[in-house]
């Protein structure tokens, strides 16, 4: 059996730094540090940090006055960050930082007077944070479907944004839509679409042209960017299956397998992968195993200033301890 891995693959630099921020939070804190909603949409994560102290919360009312909080990578309406000043609670927002230009470009372009489609899918929490961050003026579309459906006329002062980790083809049909239906739309300054999503689009497609019998992509149901990737891989024409960890991997879907593919969600250690690859060398001694030549990532995020500043402090005090020491 010859197993594929996708090129790029697993965290982007957006995770990295959401999940860094818990860590380094829990580190200089200390438990509990609450977060609001997942950090990230993977189970293993969450599990992960959940047991070295982070309490996970839905609303910011089961947090305590005074307690630190952090904000997910999907970012807040601004009602919460609102919320949380009010009830004096120490924050540090782990948005990422290409979901924080969406925010600014709702606002710019709400400020400038246009009404706003935002192209996503309802109920996802980046898609309520991003609608939040104004009081009024943006509609949400997630189909072709939906755009015929607008009620504004032709020559409205309109304008999109789309959520970052939805799929690439599917919104370009969507803003193909709102071309046609209204020629004046403004776009944003650069594509909304974060460049770790349509690097793992493009990755699965190519997994699927060189011709694999299936396509495994690890990543948590609740992960939008996991589930956009077993679509992509599916209109390629392979078999593709959503797998959370190598204990959810069904042998049946693999049997008679000669070729399999494996990705992994933006949100999705690169662990899970090994824990699959070694699940499958258990049954498959001779396999081999190729990595397929793909856009290689250097962009890297900093961490906000509250959480640097205090390790640089601790270490200079650190350093001049141990120099009185000497």
């Amino acid at each position: 059996m010859q197993v594929l891995l996708a090129q790029p693959r697993g965290f982007c630099a957006g995770v990295t730094r959401a999940i860094a921020i818990v860590e380094r939070a829990l580190a200089i804190y200390g438990e509990p540090i609450y977060v609001r909603h997942e950090i990230v949409h993977n189970r293993t994560v969450v599990e992960n940090l959940r047991a070295r102290g982070a309490v996970f919360v839905d609303q910011l009312s089961e947090v305590p006055e005074g307690a630190t909080v952090v904000f997910s990578a999907h970012g807040v309406p601004q009602s919460v960050v609102r919320e949380a000043q009010a009830r004096r609670l120490r924050v540090f927002d782990a948005t990422c930082p290409l979901v924080t230009k969406v925010h600014r470009e709702v606002c710019r372009m709400r400020e400038a007077g246009r009404r706003i489609i935002m192209i996503g899918h309802a109920g996802h929490p980046e898609v309520e944070g991003t609608m939040g961050q104004i009081l009024d003026g943006i509609t949400l579309v997630e189909s072709e479907a939906d755009v015929a459906h607008l009620p504004f006329p032709p020559e409205s002062d309109l304008a999109y944004v789309t959520q970052t980790t939805i799929s690439a083809d599917d919104s370009r049909k969507v803003v193909e839509a709102l071309r046609a239906r209204y020629p004046h739309i403004a776009e944003p300054k650069r594509q909304d679409i974060c460049y770790a999503t349509q690097n793992r689009q493009d990755a699965v497609k190519r997994l699927a042209q060189a011709g694999v019998d299936i396509v495994l992509v690890i990543g948590s149901a609740t992960s939008s960017n996991s589930n956009r990737l077993r679509e992509v891989a599916e209109r390629q024409g392979a078999r593709a299956y959503l797998v959370d960890t190598a204990e959810h991997l069904d042998a049946d879907w693999i049997e008679g397998a000669e070729s399999i593919g494996i990705t992994a969600g933006a949100s999705a250690p690169e662990s899970l992968v090994q824990g699959v690859i070694e699940r499958l060398r258990a049954e498959h001694p001779d396999l081999e195993i190729r990595t397929l030549e793909g856009a290689e990532e250097r962009v890297a995020f900093p961490l906000p200033k509250g959480l640097w500043e205090s390790d640089l402090k601790a270490a200079l005090e650190a350093a001049g301890s141990n120099s009185l020491q000497h």
